[in-house]
């Protein structure tokens, strides 16, 4: 596996279509283009395995709520033998316009609750980070 890539939201029909599950429907728009391999549910989380641009990746979706989502992360990120510098995390970001995305390679943390856990469980914040603010909301 050369990397795991998390959406984070809060799973549940009552956040389905809030602003902090923009994380899950850029996971959902990865699994369609993936060919919409097999989600398989393990360590908190559902996730699939699929190739991306010719790496092997771990498309994930924690199913902990999201400032509990480094328990999901953390245990993935064990058992694939992956390294925080291996982790892509794509979290909401309202300072940013709708539909506008960035890429941040470690740094702080933004007060962001799921962002704090995943540093605390892989011990590390030198994971990628993409803040994005989406113009949907998760349909899985």
């Amino acid at each position: 596996m050369d990397w795991l890539i998390v959406g984070l939201g809060n799973p549940g029909p009552k956040y389905e279509r809030t602003r902090h599950n923009v994380g899950f429907a850029v996971i959902d728009e990865l699994l369609d283009r993936a060919g919409n391999p097999t989600l398989k549910s393990k360590h908190n989380a559902l996730f699939a395995e699929t190739r991306l641009g010719g790496h092997q990746v771990a498309l994930v979706k924690p199913m902990t709520y999201m400032n509990e989502s480094g328990r999901a992360v953390g245990a993935l990120a064990r058992w694939y033998k992956l390294g925080p510098e291996q982790i892509i995390v794509v979290q909401d970001e309202l300072d940013l316009a709708p539909g506008v995305l960035k890429v941040k390679d470690g740094g702080g943390l933004a007060g962001h609750n799921g962002l704090r856990s995943i540093a605390a469980h892989l011990s590390s914040s030198d994971f990628v980070r993409v803040p994005h603010r989406g113009r949907q909301a998760s349909r899985r």
